[in-house]
């Protein structure tokens, strides 16, 4: 039997050789397995008791409004969730830094240490100074040695499915916002603030141990000497310093709508046992706002779905959350938003990992989430002193969020275009 012509001129199929500078190569991700999808599932409960417990921020500036801090305004008890936020991601530099030299174990249990010591003390405190301490540092701290180390981690296993698996571990974040603040609800009036903190505390001291024992990094450390010019050296990069002008930018309104819809709802006359569900209503439709865009970000490009989903959330926030004061458009803006914004959180370190070496993904992924810790730090702040109390006027709140937000969008644009061009058909 003879061979068709056309056969016999089509060259062997050859495997593209791994470069020298990234020993790990694409084609030798799994992809998959078990060991995988453990560290997945490891990584999504260490997410559910890290950034869950972050997108109940909202619950409690309430809180503490009516309650232990109520002699204080909201700008000044806002500090607490931006401290919270700050230290969370200022601190991802060293965190980084300590993954790539020596992995995620000790950086896990550290941080349950610091998360669950952190919230016990909370449940103690009855001053200003104490709460923000626990809540605002010790708490912090812990957050960010659990929340980091575990998406980094989760990088190393996967590539042509990346999107889809951190959409996964983030999901456990959101999953939090949706379990943390029902439960506290119901706990508050059962048993009080105090022993609700301390339940919270045992049940993320549960699920951290999981996360331990099954968290893992694909890659070995590779331990190499600390040097100033490791993190200034990604910020000479366009591509890199663009997308984290459009984070930091991105950043300083995203939490504005999550931080505030309770105490917007309430002022414009929503009963406050259907105000307490604003917070898991956002967070549940976040659910599916980081599965859906991490997997639409393998098919057309962590770029462009993190652009798409960035102008969805801006136009949102301008056309919808303004005019929402009656219930139902409260409630319709909070699904919608939580399902745009919850986009960011997925996609972020996938476009990271798409402009990086897999081998600096800590020191890289830390220098991102320093910059946007600046934006965490300032946003709650600014968004309190754009509230009128009287009469009661959050235009300007709303506003300013939603102009960020587009703002964002338009420099992960700039950043698309530096990385591939212009054309709008192109994976990226």
């Amino acid at each position: 039997m003879s061979v068709p012509p056309s056969d016999l001129e089509k060259p062997a199929p050859q495997e593209e050789p791994a470069p020298e500078s990234m020993p790990w190569h694409p084609s030798q991700y799994p992809d998959g397995g078990l060991q995988a999808w453990l560290v997945v599932a490891g990584a999504f409960c260490c997410l559910f008791c890290s950034f869950g417990w972050i997108n109940c921020i909202g619950m409690f500036q309430s809180f503490y409004e009516t309650h232990q801090l109520q002699e204080y305004s909201a700008s000044e008890i806002s500090w607490i969730a931006s401290l919270e936020l700050f230290i969370m991601f200022s601190v991802g530099p060293i965190i980084g830094r300590i993954y790539d030299r020596q992995g995620p174990r000790y950086l896990l249990l550290f941080g349950t240490f610091m998360h669950v010591f952190g919230l016990m003390m909370a449940s103690l405190g009855t001053e200003y100074y104490q709460i923000l301490l626990a809540q605002g540092v010790c708490s912090s701290i812990g957050i960010s040695c659990l929340f980091t180390p575990a998406t980094y981690s989760t990088l190393t296993w996967f590539h042509r499915r990346r999107g889809l698996a951190i959409g996964i571990v983030a999901a456990g974040s959101s999953l939090g916002g949706v379990l943390f603040p029902i439960m506290f609800d119901h706990l508050i009036t059962d048993v009080g603030f105090a022993w609700a903190i301390r339940i919270a505390a045992f049940l993320i001291l549960a699920m951290l141990i999981f996360g331990n024992l099954t968290v893992r990094s694909r890659i070995k450390p590779f331990p190499k000497n600390l040097r100033l010019i490791d993190y200034l050296k990604p910020l000479r990069e366009r591509v890199y310093l663009l997308t984290s002008i459009g984070s930091f930018v991105f950043y300083l309104g995203m939490f504005l709508p999550i931080n505030y819809i309770q105490v917007q709802a309430t002022a414009y006359g929503m009963r406050p046992d259907l105000g307490n569900y604003l917070i898991p209503i956002l967070n549940a439709a976040s659910l599916f706002g980081r599965i859906f865009p991490g997997w639409l970000g393998d098919r057309m490009g962590n770029y462009n779905a993190q652009i798409l989903m960035s102008v969805f959330s801006g136009t949102l926030s301008l056309a919808l959350w303004i005019p929402a004061k009656d219930n139902a458009l409260v409630i319709v803006f909070a699904a919608l938003y939580g399902f745009g914004s919850g986009a960011f959180v997925a996609l972020l370190p996938a476009m990271i990992a798409q402009i990086s070496d897999i081998k600096e993904i800590g020191t890289r992924t830390g220098v991102e989430f320093a910059i946007m810790s600046v934006a965490a730090l300032v946003s709650n702040p600014i968004g309190g002193a754009l509230i009128r109390y009287d009469p009661v006027d959050f235009s300007r709140l709303q506003i300013f969020c939603g102009t960020v937000l587009l703002g964002g969008a338009f420099f992960f644009a700039l950043a698309r275009m530096a990385l591939a061009g212009p054309g709008l058909v192109q994976k990226v």
